[in-house]
């Protein structure tokens, strides 16, 4: 699920964070109904969800947990003990469990492909676990070999070159099959899933005809093995204006029999939680279907367990919750609310995959590697490769989605996962921060850059205030084009950083799209639509699917550019990989043509083709287009065509800066006074800065190091007098200046 970082200016990111992560208080237990009003204590602040029903399915998906536990994974419960995954889920309130099914995730010789390696078999042990735990089963059928989602749905190997009748009969054969092998274990299967987010195809078959024959087949064997389960057809982007309606308008129009619509929600990327309540209880009012959210999460840090990227990063720019425990909590009980909102039809909300949790720390990368391979712990091994080419085969390894637990990196449960019990009851924690608002600031080269004159606060009642905050002068040694981070503090004392990119001068109007088709000329089936997840930067994006072979052209022809060398370049992404299939970036002025093709590979699978050497002559016209030849049912979308001038390299020395920053980086901060450590901190932030930069001179690269070697110089020893100047390795000493508040307080 990884995506390019949304910025906005001055657009508050989740930043530093105040309280630690939680481990799950001894209150977990859900209190009597007669109890509601009384909310618990506890170390978290959860407001109760009104409304709440007695039987609302509380959801996770825990689907990698075999291939974890092979791989030496841990959970514990609250005291710290060792304990089962699914004793402490169903300690902490979870009531139900949704293990996901693929056909056959392995490889010829017996391989796994990861993800939990989850076929029949394994699904049939976790499903076995929950049930002598006394949750509830949803089956998850992906009817794939390996993950589905909008980007792709591949058909099982052993479906390969059937037709759709056959595909409609071995859906039911093998939903009928597999269900069987369920019950015959005696797992509580109360709910079955029909395909897994189905927006766009189904076990390899596109339109809605053909899937809702596959979606039929699918249902009749669950009424006819487990005629006491619910159906549910899963889908996701319900941001998307019109997509829920349409959908389920089809569905009904081709009579397929099913009870629950289910949504994927994620908070980072599907749109307002009014927006959730509203597509739901239209779907269920409109066709009396029961609804429910099948996914949703957020994150508790934005620390990396495992060595493997995290899908959530420091810089993606996601503002509604904190990235912390109480963060967490909040954003399942919001989710919980607006799915109770929609009324007697909403049914529940699924946390995915709360406990995929590293396998050993980042600096054992290498061994965490071998343990993906071997267990299939992480979301994708190598000889996923040979099914998934384009995503698996790039960009297999381990947990993106450590930091989005509700556990800890050692396996023992944070205090949100409590939040399907808090939900029911409220919990109440002292006044505390939760969390201080990062700042991003995204200016164009050669704008002064401004910084706010105060930061939001939040604390764990939800409530913010605005602190007055002052900044590091680092700023001013901004340079030219870049990302920089410059840190400040509030007046109540509190530690902020603010994100500065400069970016150049983009010659093009409206290249992000947001003031819809402003400054364009299209030709072909060329929308200009507002979806988040689909847009690389902002809300909207330039969209385009036929079901007929097309062409399209989204063009615009700048004037007034100064004379010089220009860089072009664009994201998209979709689905065009037919042969034949093109999509180019080009750019034309007197002196030329220049053209890059974009890569569609699938949904989130970002391509950005960029052309170095465009040269503008005296004219100053330039004209930049996305042109393309596509087959019947390709899509595609494009955003952020940015025309700017090419930024020649700066010729200055770095070497002595970047070694003198790796000295201080390196220094023993516990031996140091607090006040000789700022000073460090500030040469530290400055070098950084000036690296950061492309045009800082070499006077002013020299400059700040020698800044920071003062600084690393004149670190004052902690222990008294004797301890000082030039003791930053333990040697020297100074003339009794060292005394001083020691780093930490100590």
């Amino acid at each position: 699920m990884q995506r390019r970082t949304t910025r906005a200016a001055l657009a508050a990111a989740t930043g530093a964070l105040l309280i630690a992560p939680l481990a799950l208080a001894s209150t977990a237990s859900a209190r009597p109904a007669d109890h509601r009003d009384r909310p618990v204590r506890a170390g978290i602040t959860v407001e109760q969800v009104e409304g709440l029903p007695q039987d609302f399915i509380n959801g996770v998906d825990v689907s990698s947990v075999l291939s974890l536990e092979e791989s030496g994974v841990v959970f514990r419960n609250e005291r710290g003990r060792r304990a089962d995954l699914f004793e402490v889920l169903a300690d902490a309130g979870v009531n139900y469990v949704r293990v996901r099914v693929w056909n056959d995730p392995f490889d010829a010789e017996g391989h796994g492909y990861g993800g939990g390696n989850v076929d029949v078999d394994r699904a049939v042990e976790i499903g076995t676990r929950a049930t002598a735990a006394g949750m509830r089963v949803l089956v998850d059928f992906h009817y794939s070999d390996f993950w589905a989602d909008p980007s792709k749905q591949q058909e099982p190997k052993v479906w390969a070159g059937m037709s759709v009748d056959e595909k409609v009969a071995a859906v039911g054969a093998y939903t009928a099959e597999s269900l069987a092998a369920f019950e015959a274990a005696g797992v509580d299967v109360g709910m079955v899933q029909i395909g897994n987010e189905t927006n766009n195809a189904v076990a390899g078959v596109s339109g809605w005809a053909d899937m809702s024959r596959i979606f039929a087949a699918g249902s009749a064997a669950v009424r006819d093995v487990l005629p006491d389960a619910l159906v549910a057809l899963h889908f996701t982007n319900p941001e998307t204006a019109g997509r829920y309606a349409t959908i389920a308008a089809q569905l009904e129009a081709n009579g397929v029999d099913y009870d629950v619509f289910a949504s994927s929600y994620y908070p980072f990327w599907h749109g307002s939680l009014e927006n959730l309540t509203t597509v739901l209880s239209d779907v269920a009012s409109t066709y009396g279907k029961q609804v429910m959210v099948a996914e949703t999460s957020w994150n508790s840090t934005f620390a990396d367990g495992d060595g493997h990227p995290n899908t959530i990063l420091p810089d993606s720019g996601f503002t509604q919750y904190p990235a912390s425990v109480q963060g967490q909590a909040w954003a399942v009980r919001d989710v919980m609310q607006a799915v109770v909102d929609v009324g007697e039809a909403g049914i529940g909300v699924f946390y995915w995959e709360p406990a995929w949790l590293p396998v050993g720390p980042p600096e054992d990368l290498e061994a965490n590697k071998a343990l993906w391979e071997a267990d299939g712990s992480g979301w994708a091994t190598s000889f996923a490769g040979e099914y998934d080419p384009e995503d698996a085969g790039q960009w297999y390894g381990g947990s993106s989605w450590d930091n989005q637990a509700l556990f800890d990196f050692e396996g023992r449960p944070l205090e949100s996962l409590n939040v399907f019990a808090y939900a029911r009851t409220g919990a109440r924690a002292p006044r505390a921060v939760a969390a201080v608002a990062a700042v991003a600031v995204t200016v164009v080269d050669g704008e002064p850059v401004a910084l706010p004159g105060t930061v939001a606060v939040t604390f764990n009642d939800r409530s913010v205030e605005q602190h007055a905050v002052t900044w590091s002068d680092a700023v001013d040694w901004i340079r030219g084009p870049g990302e920089y981070r410059i840190s400040g503090t509030t007046a109540s004392g509190l530690a902020v950083t603010a994100t500065i990119t400069v970016t150049p001068a983009n010659h093009v109007t409206n290249g992000g799209f947001e003031e819809w088709g402003a400054g364009w000329t299209t030709t072909g089936p060329v929308q200009f639509r507002e979806s988040a997840a689909d847009a690389s930067e902002g809300v909207r994006a330039v969209n385009v699917w036929s079901d007929q072979p097309y062409t399209f052209t989204v063009e615009q022809t700048v004037t007034g550019v100064p004379t010089g060398v220009y860089s072009l370049s664009a994201t998209g992404h979709g689905d065009g990989d037919q042969p034949g299939d093109a999509v180019l970036l080009t750019a034309t002025t007197a002196a030329g043509q220049w053209q890059a093709p974009f890569e569609l590979n699938g949904w989130q699978i970002w391509s950005t083709p960029s052309i170095g050497d465009v040269v503008v002559g005296d004219d100053g016209v330039a004209t930049v287009a996305i042109t393309a030849s596509l087959a019947a049912g390709a899509w595609g979308w494009f955003d952020d065509v940015v025309l700017t001038a090419a930024v020649g390299a700066v010729e200055v020395d770095t070497a002595a800066l970047v070694a003198q920053v790796e000295v201080a980086r390196a220094v023993e901060r516990a031996r140091y006074t607090d006040a000789s450590l700022a000073v460090l901190d500030h040469a530290i932030e400055v070098a950084e800065v000036v690296l950061a930069g492309s045009r800082a001179s070499q006077a002013e690269v020299d400059a700040a190091t020698a800044m920071l070697a003062d600084a690393v110089a004149d670190l004052r020893s902690c222990r008294g007098p004797g301890h000082g100047r030039g003791h930053a390795f333990g040697q020297g000493q100074d003339e009794g200046r060292g005394a001083g508040r020691c780093h930490g307080g100590t």
